[in-house]
C-alpha cells in the first residue's frame, strides 16, 4: 500500500466516509475536501466507471473516444505521423511533433514525451513495430480511437479541445481525467455525465446482467468519492 502523507491522511479524515452520493454532491465534497487542505497545483480530476463485463472476451471490452464539453483543463501534446500534405495538415492543426521514419527512431531511442499518437494508414509500417513501447502505455494509434485516420487536421484539433481515450482494464474499470479541482462543480458534472452517458451507448450486446456496477471521483491526492448509480439513472 502506498505511503500516505500528512496531507492525504487529513483529506481521509475529512471526508469521513460519507456513502454514495450524487454527482453534485460528489463533486461540490470534492472541491471542499481540497480547499480545506490544499496542495500546491491544480489536482486533476479522474472519474472511474466500474462495468459488469468480462474482459477476457474481446467482444465485451469498450474502447474509443469521447469529447469532454469542458475539456479536461490539460492541453494535450499530441504528435502524428504522416509525410507529405498531411503532415503539413497535423501541422496546421496544432501537432506538436510530425514525422516519419525519424519520429519512430526518437520513440525507439526512448521518446514517450506525448500524450496522444496520431497515424495516417500508410505510415502504420512504421508505427507497428513500435507497438510493444506504445502499447502499454496506452499510446498506440488504433482505429477504434479514430487515431489511425487521414483526417489529421481535425482529429489533432479534437484531441486539443478535449477529446479523450478510454478503454477498460482487466477488472472492467474505465478511468478517465476529465478536469481540474478548479473547475465549476456544474461543468465536472456535465463532463462526469458525459462520460456515463459515452459508456452507456457503447454499451457490448454480449455484456449480460448489470452493466453500471459502480462509479467514484476523485483528485489527484485525494479519497475516492462514490456516485450514487440511482442518481445517474434520472
Amino acid at each position: 500500500m502506498p505511503v500516505k502523507t500528512k496531507k492525504l491522511k487529513q483529506r481521509y479524515a475529512s471526508l469521513a466516509n460519507p456513502g454514495p452520493v450524487t454527482p453534485e454532491e460528489a463533486f461540490t465534497l470534492l472541491k471542499k475536501v481540497c480547499s480545506e487542505v490544499p496542495m500546491k497545483f491544480d489536482e486533476t480530476v479522474e472519474a472511474v466507471i466500474r462495468l459488469g463485463i468480462d474482459s477476457r472476451k474481446p467482444d465485451q471490452n469498450v474502447r474509443g473516444t469521447f469529447s469532454l464539453p469542458h475539456g479536461t483543463g490539460k492541453t494535450p501534446r499530441v504528435i502524428v505521423f504522416a509525410l507529405g500534405d498531411k503532415a503539413e495538415e497535423a501541422k496546421a492543426g496544432g501537432a506538436d511533433e510530425v514525422g516519419g521514419e525519424d519520429l519512430g527512431e526518437r520513440i525507439k531511442g526512448g521518446w514517450t514525451a506525448f500524450d496522444v499518437a496520431i497515424a495516417t494508414p500508410d505510415m502504420m509500417k512504421v508505427v507497428g513495430p513500435l507497438g510493444k513501447i506504445l502499447g502499454p502505455r496506452g499510446l498506440m494509434p488504433n482505429p477504434k480511437t479514430g487515431t489511425v485516420t487521414f483526417d489529421v487536421k481535425t482529429t489533432v484539433e479534437d484531441f486539443k479541445k478535449g477529446k479523450v481515450e478510454y478503454r477498460n482494464d482487466q477488472f472492467g474499470n474505465v478511468a478517465i481525467p476529465m478536469g481540474k479541482v478548479s473547475f465549476d462543480v456544474e461543468k465536472l458534472v456535465e463532463n462526469f455525465m458525459e462520460f456515463h452517458r459515452t459508456l452507456i451507448r457503447v454499451k457490448p450486446a454480449a455484456a449480460k446482467g448489470q452493466y453500471v456496477r459502480g462509479a467514484a471521483v476523485s483528485a489527484t491526492q485525494g479519497p475516492g468519492i462514490r456516485i450514487n448509480l440511482s442518481a445517474l439513472s434520472k
